[in-house]
């Protein structure tokens, strides 16, 4: 199984921070983020590990097996990125991850085993005790995820109107397998070049399950959180501190 880590962006809403590393460079808890990532996915069964680079290339091809290069990362969304790993999406189940989260082995061990040649991504059920911290009001960043009782998503990526319409959050964490990669490939030779630069992956996955694609939903098992801005920094220290307490208590 392959996992490629979607490392190519700045970050530029965490400031001062990402003016001389890239986002995934970022450290919580002590550290990196991409560091956490490499070692979750190789304890979930992943055998081989890539990044998708651009911004700073160099230091994330530093810490990682594989790299390919996303060459027009500064003027196009992750979907034109992540086809620079194209070679490796269309050959063998691939997980990808956004650069800027964490998780658990247990999350990304599921969505790997996902049966089927389907694609899945992973979501929280619980999406709104994490957003309450995160914002004022959870409603200005949430996106619509509607599913089906047995997984099968529905809608993403829109702007929901009430909590009660959001049955979960999309983490930035997929897996593709060769066919339903080949469907992405599909899709996006259909576009127009503009389109197809400013697509973004919620977009993508609304547009497949538009043409009768079937994406399946699997819910996190343990901690998780995207880094946007400082203060989710201090948001996800204060929890991951509060989880190490209580695994010190049962200890």
């Amino acid at each position: 199984m392959h996992a490629v880590i979607l490392a190519a962006g700045r970050g530029s809403r965490l400031g001062a921070l990402t003016d001389e590393r890239p986002k995934c460079l970022v450290e919580l808890d002590g550290r990196s983020l991409l560091d956490r990532q490499l070692d979750v996915l190789r304890q979930a069964g992943a055998t081989e590990i890539a990044a998708v680079t651009g911004y700073r290339a160099d230091q994330v091809a530093a810490h990682v097996p594989t790299a390919f290069q996303a060459p027009r990362w500064h003027e196009t969304n992750m979907v034109v990125s992540l086809t620079a790993a194209r070679d490796w999406l269309s050959s063998a189940a691939c997980l990808v991850a956004y650069g800027d989260i964490f998780y658990t082995a247990a999350t990304a061990e599921r969505l790997l085993r996902t049966e089927g040649d389907e694609l899945a991504v992973a979501y929280d059920p619980d999406w709104l005790r994490l957003w309450s911290l995160r914002f004022e009001d959870p409603l200005d960043d949430a996106e619509s995820f509607r599913m089906t009782p047995d997984g099968r998503l529905l809608e993403i990526g829109r702007t929901p109107h009430r909590v009660e319409d959001v049955q979960g959050q999309y983490m930035g964490l997929l897996r593709f397998t060769p066919r339903s990669w080949a469907a992405v490939e599909d899709h996006l030779v259909r576009l127009d070049p503009p389109r197809r630069d400013a697509l973004d992956m919620t977009s993508l996955l609304q547009a497949l399950i538009e043409t009768g694609e079937t994406v399946r939903a699997v819910a996190r098992t343990g901690e998780w959180g995207e880094i946007d801005s400082p203060s989710d920094l201090a948001v996800y220290q204060g929890r991951l501190a509060a989880v190490g307490q209580q695994h010190s208590d049962l200890t």
